[in-house]
């Protein structure tokens, strides 16, 4: 039998879309290489956010030929998008395939045994391709991503993601919760609704829909015990969309948000359509109405012209507020953005140093927030796979603290009650089974 392997790079969509992509190797009759073992063809899907992510992209491909010498060898993913001249540099590769055929590569290899010549990729094409979600048991994700919407019509200032994936679109919501009743009868208990631009969900679509009119029927269809939100646009988080998730029982207390920066001159420059005021409104409006809620956010450091002031008005906003976390970022100039060619780049030393303090800061504020929690019950969802020092359970709780306790392998994949109490470090917090009859199976 044929077998595949895939590398994926990047955000949680382009998991999705590997997931979705194994399960169509499997479908067509291949088999996932094991451990060591040689694949008779690799896939590379790859990320270009950053130059880091292209230069770890080309890494994988490098590696990928290595380790499989008689293998095909595709490429996929973002940086086959924008940079597939690159790409046909690297000797060894057979095929290099854009987002618009990305899902029909198990076809693309049935149609023919020969490689096709090494090639850029068409556009993007508009439609949204549906397909249905991975199976559970392949993946083994307890917390699957189900990707709802793709592509991006923002166009901030440093971003090449919208040349990468196109215009922003969407799932249907008919679709949508049928891959919802799907990963259910699969035996999922919690899902991830993801996107590159969540927050435009059904903008484009006719008629036109958003993403709070998907949350109330994906609530009252009742399909799913939790619906966890991945990042969403500080300008597209309503009072409506905070009270709906405020209300529900299904909806995680989990808010990311992308700040970027919290100086305005900076977030003007980065084409980011808020103000540090309006952030601070929206996290505390937010803290408000859920106040055990975590809240992330992503940060971006040394974009071109941020002074020491403009990078102090950030760290003074991110204090005053109650983050959970953040993901924290380091300027990356992307050709075929306006930022590439801007004015006063920051030197990396500086970009550097700053990281690390946002770095710690997030550390503090993380250790702070789980420490909040020491004596209270929780519900976690417990992961399918045992921590790898401790031997313990892992768990999730819906405001994204992660739980280990002891327990039997039949606690697996189940949503229990636990107890916190102790805090390890800023990683992860330490409970015990409180009540064994809430277990849902």
């Amino acid at each position: 039998m044929t077998t595949f392997s895939i590398k994926t790079l990047g955000c949680k969509v382009n998991q999705f879309e590997s997931e979705t992509l194994e399960q169509a190797f499997v479908n067509q009759g291949y088999r996932p290489a094991c451990g060591q073992e040689e694949a008779d063809i690799c896939v590379i899907n790859t990320c270009t956010v950053t130059q880091k992510a292209s230069m770890q992209s080309r890494q994988a491909i490098r590696q990928a030929i290595r380790a499989n010498p008689e293998a095909r060898i595709l490429v996929t993913g973002c940086y086959a998008q924008t940079e597939p001249e690159a790409i046909q540099k690297i000797a060894g590769v057979h095929d290099i395939v854009g987002h618009s055929d990305k899902s029909r590569i198990p076809e693309i290899l049935s149609l023919t045994e020969e490689p096709k010549s090494r090639r850029a990729e068409r556009p993007i094409v508009a439609n949204f391709r549906s397909s249905a979600p991975p199976n559970f048991h392949l993946q083994g994700r307890t917390r699957p991503y189900l990707k709802i919407q793709d592509g991006c019509n923002a166009f901030c200032a440093y971003c090449i993601v919208p040349f990468a994936r196109g215009k922003s679109r969407s799932l249907p919501i008919e679709s949508v919760l049928e891959s919802i009743s799907r990963l259910k009868a699969d035996g999922i208990h919690e899902i991830v609704l993801t996107g590159i631009h969540l927050g435009h969900y059904g903008l484009d679509l006719e008629p036109g829909t958003c993403l709070n009119d998907l949350l109330i029927a994906v609530e009252s269809a009742a399909l799913m015990e939790r619906i966890r939100i991945s990042s969403i646009e500080p300008a597209e988080i309503s009072n409506e969309l905070i009270d709906r998730i405020a209300g529900s029982k299904i909806f995680c207390h989990h808010f990311h948000i992308p700040l970027q920066s919290g100086d305005n001159e900076v977030l003007k420059r980065m084409n980011r359509p808020y103000t540090r005021e309006m952030f601070h409104h929206i996290v505390g409006r937010i803290h408000d109405r859920i106040p055990d809620a975590a809240i992330g956010a992503d940060v971006l450091v040394g974009f071109p012209g941020e002074n020491d002031a403009a990078f102090d008005q950030t760290v003074f906003l991110i204090e005053a507020l109650p983050i959970t976390y953040l993901h924290v970022f380091p300027f990356s100039p992307r050709k075929g953005t306006p930022a590439y060619s801007f004015a006063n780049q920051i030197p990396h030393s500086v970009v550097k140093a700053r990281c690390s303090t946002l770095r710690a800061l997030s550390k503090a504020k993380k250790k702070c927030f789980y420490r909040s929690h020491i004596g209270k019950e929780l519900e976690i969802l417990v992961e399918g796979v045992r921590d790898n020092t401790t031997g313990h359970l892992k768990g999730m709780t819906s405001n994204y603290i992660p739980v280990m306790v002891e327990g039997k392998d039949h606690l697996r994949n189940t949503l229990i009650m636990v107890r916190i109490i102790r805090q390890q470090d800023e990683a992860a917090m330490f409970g015990v089974i409180s009540n064994l009859h809430q277990i849902s199976v």
